[in-house]
């Protein structure tokens, strides 16, 4: 009975650990291949796929946008490059999806509303995510071209619409909103990028400048919340981890001071944090105390309490 209590978490253990090996090792010096692999295999693993893709962004990994001249319904890997899947636009189903890898190559968005019959509602998906770009339309003028598209019948001939759009061209916030309603996840800036004037006049510190600042040093943190956690195990603890487009900032926060601030700590997207820098066995954590809902809002991205 002694050994069956110690026997078990020691094998369970090695046999982990030998995971753990092989998944970091793909990872340093593989980092596409482990990207695109868990991202088709979401939802196994812990982060959100807006984290993964951001995180192999910043291990120089270049991210492409779905695009329905070139995606397959997986992600894939493009010289190096990762390529969003199909399976990524929300609400478009597998089926369609693989119907579109086959029936390539397109010879316009026309031919291709004509060979590949779908909803009105996954056009403007499509189109909202900028899967329409290997035709050389914009996101706003694909939406445009989208009725004529689903007027024809599928074995007419979609009019060719040669006037131009009248809306103008999607800003970058713009694009970032659609990719994260469409998606769940963008391949533009991250969204503390297009904020960081406004950080900055905060007096927020980016995560990558962490480690220049000094133990008990008062600091300002801010990102998109990804992680809250607060285990049994920790005797009412809470744990948030933030993230920019530099890196991920860890955050502390006591019982009482969890009691005080949870509505913001549970449900703000992006959240600013007030508190006293701390290293500890070599890790980096902010001491939170005062804690601040950004403006703007932000992604739903959070994995929480798991």
């Amino acid at each position: 009975m002694a050994f069956a209590d110690y026997g078990f978490p020691e094998s369970h253990s090695a046999s982990f650990a030998l995971l753990v090996y092989a998944s970091t090792y793909l990872k340093a010096h593989e980092h596409a291949v482990f990207t695109c692999a868990m991202l088709n295999n979401w939802p196994l693993g812990f982060y959100h796929p807006s984290t993964l893709i951001k995180d192999a962004e910043r291990h120089g990994v270049t991210i492409l946008p779905p695009d329905v001249t070139r995606s397959n319904w997986l992600c894939t890997l493009e010289d190096g490059k990762l390529r969003i899947g199909l399976r990524y636009v929300h609400g478009l189903r597998e089926a369609i999806g693989k119907r579109i890898e086959s029936s390539r190559p397109f010879a316009s968005i026309e031919d291709f509303a004509r060979r590949v019959p779908m909803p009105r509602r996954d056009l403007e998906s499509l189109a909202m995510a900028g899967a329409f770009g290997g035709f050389a339309l914009e996101r706003r003028e694909a939406l445009w071209r989208v009725p004529a598209l689903v007027a024809a019948g599928p074995l007419d001939a979609p009019p060719v619409d040669d006037q131009p759009s009248p809306l103008d061209p999607m800003t970058a916030r713009e694009r970032q909103h659609a990719d994260y309603d469409v998606l769940g996840m963008t391949t533009g800036p991250h969204p503390m990028a297009l904020a960081r004037d406004d950080l900055a006049r905060a007096g927020v510190t980016p995560a990558c400048e962490l480690a220049n600042l000094r133990n008990g040093q008062r600091v300002r943190v801010g990102g998109v919340a990804i992680v809250r956690q607060r285990p049994g195990t920790a005797k009412g603890f809470f744990f948030l981890t933030l993230e920019d487009e530099t890196g991920l900032a860890n955050v502390i926060v006591t019982p009482k001071v969890y009691a005080a601030w949870r509505n913001i700590l549970v449900g703000s997207p992006v959240i600013l944090v007030d508190g006293v820098l701390q290293y500890q066995d070599g890790v980096i954590n902010v001491r939170g105390h005062r804690f601040h809902a950004w403006k703007e809002g932000g992604p739903q991205v959070s994995r929480d309490f798991r």
